[in-house]
């Protein structure tokens, strides 16, 4: 038996594009103001270098604003450079190089507002300790999330032209298509940025401890939003799998034996009832952007519709394998 042969696939870049503007643009103004906004709470100059737990060196507020500021941009603009001459090797580790640093640079100067917050001088800064381990912790974590979300798919590879509709005996195919709404992308990168900000203003003691309410909201309605942004599509003898946000997860599986049909539909946000996962009288739909649909019919008489590219040929792997299914059950 052949190994499974990829038949469609067609990579989605512009709201990894989007996010990683929104995302640069945010940790720039976070680097900035997170100090200038305590500013008639910190001394002129401020401990920006610890020594064991104690403070061994200083820069004035503005230099303490801007040189975190401008590594930043050098690591965003060295990524921007790599993206553009090694766009096929970079992508992944770029996505993980600025999660990890916009983190660990964030996360320092957090805590360096913290340790000088109504001190008088920069010699009485708090002393730093389990906050170093836990910004570099967080950091790395970003740096993996980030690469697995970002990382090129070595098994959907494009395929233009192959033969879709009646495998061969002894031949499994399978069909791959993705996805994405960058407006939902760019919502989820926004919403998850001022849920980031606000987690630092609160940690940075700017902020009162109720905040961390607001904080919490604004970080759900981000992770809603960037599970409903983008979906995976796979058609394989195991019937269909449908794979929700960067990470494919969480997943809905339809095997043949329990799908009636499958179709293509050209639909209308206003006939989808909206954008992202909506449910309705119809069934499910996943709804990123208008036009072609997959749609399939259950055996409990609804109907399940993700808007993908190449729907066609998807349908016709499906209701090759349903009515193979149906056959073998005789």
């Amino acid at each position: 038996m052949r190994d499974e042969e990829p038949v469609s696939s067609r990579p989605v870049r512009r709201g990894a594009l989007w996010g990683a503007v929104v995302w640069t643009l945010g940790v720039l103004a976070l680097l900035i103001v997170l100090p200038l906004a305590a500013r008639n709470r910190l001394p002129e100059q401020v401990a920006t270098h610890w020594s064991g737990s104690n403070p061994d060196g200083s820069m004035s507020l503005t230099a303490a604003a801007l040189f975190p500021a401008g590594l930043w941009l050098l690591v965003a603009l060295a990524v921007a450079a790599v993206l553009r001459f090694r766009p096929d090797q970079a992508r992944g580790r770029a996505g993980a190089v600025l999660a990890f640093t916009g983190v660990l640079l964030t996360g320092a100067q957090t805590c360096i507002v913290r340790a000088n917050l109504d001190r008088a001088r920069w010699q009485d800064a708090a002393p730093m300790g389990i906050e170093v381990v836990l910004i570099v912790v967080a950091a790395g974590l970003a740096g993996v999330l980030a690469w697995l979300a970002t990382r090129p798919d070595a098994t959907a590879p494009a395929r233009p032209g192959t033969p879709v509709l009646e495998p061969k005996a002894g031949e499994r195919l399978v069909w791959l298509s993705q996805a994405a709404n960058p407006w939902l992308q760019l919502l989820a990168a926004v919403m998850g940025l001022i849920s980031v900000a606000g987690a630092l203003v609160t940690a940075g003691g700017l902020a009162a401890a109720d905040d961390w309410v607001s904080v919490v909201l604004f970080g759900l309605g981000s992770v809603a939003a960037l599970l409903c942004s983008s979906v995976r599509v796979r058609v394989t003898g195991e019937g269909l799998h449908v794979g929700f946000g960067p990470f494919g997860w969480p997943a809905r599986r339809l095997p043949p034996a329990e799908l009636v049909s499958a179709r293509v539909e050209q639909l209308t946000a206003r006939q989808a009832g909206g954008w992202g996962y909506r449910v309705n009288g119809r069934g499910t739909t996943v709804f990123l952007r208008r036009g072609e649909c997959l749609v399939v019919r259950t055996r409990r008489g609804t109907d399940f519709a993700i808007s993908v590219d190449d729907a066609e040929r998807g349908a016709a792997l499906l209701n090759a394998l349903i009515a193979r299914t149906a056959g073998s059950s005789r």
